[in-house]
C-alpha cells in the first residue's frame, strides 16, 4: 500500500478520537510535506527520511520537521498494526546541529513589568483586563481568548481554566486550498484544566464588574463574539509600542510570570500547577537553568571555607 492511501487511512481513524485542532494540524503536515515527498513510496528507509530531513532543513524549523517526522512515523505504526506495513521504523536521523543551542527565555524586567500594569490599570478596558490576567496567572493567549465571566468562581476567588481558543489550519479537499476557522475547545492537556487564584489587585477589579456583566460573555471583549489570539496578539504588541516597551512575544508573559514565581521562592511543583504543565519535568526543563551567580555560588560553598 501506497503511503499516500495509508496516510489517508489513518487520518479518518484518527478523526473520530482526537481534537479537532490536532488532527487538522496533522492533515495540514501530511499534504503539505509527508504526501509530495513520500506519497508514492510503499517502503520508506532510514536513507529516504534522512534525504528528506536534509531537503527541508533548508526551508522549514527543524521542530517542524520532527513534528512532520513525528506524524510520519504514526501512520506507519498505524499500518503495522494493520498488516499494511512491515518496515522498520527506528531510524537513527541526524538533524543539521548548526544553532542547536538553546534560546534564552524572553521575558520583561521588572521596569517593564510595573509601567505596563500600572498603564493597564490606570486605562481600564476589557483587552487591558485580559493582558492583566495574562501577567497575574500565566495563562496561554488561547486560554485568555476563551475566558468568560462563567469561568470566574467568586466564592473561591479562582480562574478556572477549561478550555482555549486558537484558529486552526486544515486543508478544504473541494476547493484545494488551505484555510482557517476559529474554534474553542478544550486545553492542552488534562492537566492544562488548572484552577488560578487571583490576586487582591484583580479581585478588586472583577468582582464589581462580576454585578452587571453577562457571565456568558467573553472577558476580553464582554461580547458574546469574543477573540482570537491573533487579533488579541495584535493588540497587546500595540500596547507595548505605545508604551515604548520593547516587543515581546505574548507568551513571554507566560514566561515571565514563571521566572518571577521561581525568583520569590516559589517552589517548582506550584509554579508547574499553576502554569498547567504535563509535568514538573516539563517546567524544570524551561526554567530551572542557574545563571553564573548561582553557579558561583554553588563553587564557594563546595571549596571556600
Amino acid at each position: 500500500m501506497k503511503i499516500n492511501e495509508l496516510a489517508d487511512k489513518w487520518v479518518e481513524y484518527h478523526r473520530l478520537y482526537v481534537k479537532l485542532s490536532s488532527i487538522s494540524a496533522y492533515e495540514l503536515l501530511i499534504i503539505t510535506h509527508v504526501k509530495p515527498f513520500f506519497g508514492e513510496f510503499s517502503i520508506i528507509t532510514e536513507k529516504d527520511v534522512q534525504s528528506f530531513v536534509n531537503l527541508k532543513l533548508k526551508s522549514i524549523s527543524k521542530g517542524t520537521i520532527k513534528s512532520i517526522i513525528i506524524v510520519l512515523k504514526m501512520i506507519l505504526k498505524f499500518g503495522k498494526k494493520r498488516g499494511l506495513y512491515l518496515e522498520d521504523t527506528n531510524w537513527d536521523i541526524i538533524y543539521s546541529t548548526e544553532n542547536n543551542s538553546k534560546n534564552k527565555l524572553e521575558v520583561l524586567n521588572k521596569e517593564n513589568v510595573n509601567k505596563l500594569t500600572n498603564y493597564l490599570k490606570d486605562n481600564f478596558s476589557f483587552p487591558n483586563l485580559a493582558i492583566m490576567i495574562a501577567i497575574q496567572t500565566g495563562m496561554r493567549i488561547g486560554e485568555v481568548c476563551a475566558m468568560q465571566w462563567q469561568d470566574i468562581d467568586l466564592d473561591n476567588k479562582v480562574f478556572c481554566v477549561e478550555k482555549t481558543r486558537q484558529r486552526i489550519y486544515f486543508y478544504d479537499e473541494e476547493k484545494h486550498i488551505r484555510r482557517t476557522m476559529v474554534i474553542t475547545d478544550s486545553t492542552k492537556s488534562s492537566n492544562s484544566n488548572r484552577d488560578i487564584p487571583i490576586s487582591k489587585p484583580l479581585m478588586e477589579i472583577i468582582k464589581p464588574l462580576m454585578k452587571i456583566v453577562n457571565t456568558e460573555f467573553y472577558i476580553a471583549t464582554n461580547t458574546e463574539k469574543g477573540t482570537e489570539p491573533r487579533t488579541f496578539r495584535n493588540y497587546y504588541i500595540s500596547v507595548l509600542k505605545k508604551l515604548n516597551i520593547p516587543i515581546l512575544k505574548f507568551h513571554g508573559l507566560r514566561h515571565t510570570f514563571a521566572t518571577t514565581c521561581l525568583s520569590k521562592g516559589i517552589d517548582i511543583k506550584t509554579t508547574s500547577v499553576l502554569l498547567g504543565h504535563a509535568n514538573i519535568t516539563t517546567t524544570m526543563n524551561i526554567y530551572m537553568h542557574p545563571g553564573i551567580e548561582e553557579k558561583r555560588t554553588a563553587i564557594n560553598k563546595l571549596y571556600n571555607k
